[in-house]
């Protein structure tokens, strides 16, 4: 099962506009250096809702786009890597290298009102069932725009 990296996206506070990136660094237990919730800032930090780090298929977010136009390619979506040619749910109990670091699957995504109160009517509804996946950082590492996404 192989898949890339195709963008990445942080931002340091919750609620924050999301930012595109070519390379970030993981750091185990905690998530992308820098990022909201890593750093503790993020807005679900305070009901204990934290995901290290989050990925969603390029795929989910080109139907979104395309068939119910509403705008994902910018980081609306909220996730911090984007991928293509991998399934995102068959990850699901295993280990997986992302560039440098190893990640493993944590549980599903799902879409919250706040990311439609930050973006656009509709996006909760579009999100469902194609939020993406949680992540832990199990090995830390680079990950770079178009690294090889693979189990372990």
């Amino acid at each position: 099962m192989k898949g890339v990296v195709e963008k990445i996206f942080v931002t340091g506070q919750g609620s924050a506009a999301m930012e595109s990136v070519d390379e970030v660094c993981t750091v185990e237990g905690c998530g992308i250096e820098g990022d909201r919730y890593c750093a503790g800032t993020g807005y679900w930090t305070r009901y204990g809702d934290v995901c290290e780090v989050t990925l969603i298929e390029g795929e989910e977010l080109d139907y979104i786009e395309n068939e119910l136009g509403i705008g994902v390619k910018n980081g609306e979506h909220r996730r911090n890597i984007i991928t293509r040619g991998i399934r995102l749910g068959d990850l699901r109990r295993k280990k997986f290298r992302v560039g440098e670091a190893v990640l493993e699957y944590d549980r599903p995504r799902p879409p919250c009102r706040h990311v439609q109160d930050l973006s656009e009517r509709g996006m909760t509804r579009a999100l469902k069932g194609r939020g993406g996946i949680c992540a832990k950082v199990i090995r830390a590492g680079s990950i770079r725009v178009q690294d090889t996404i693979e189990t372990e």
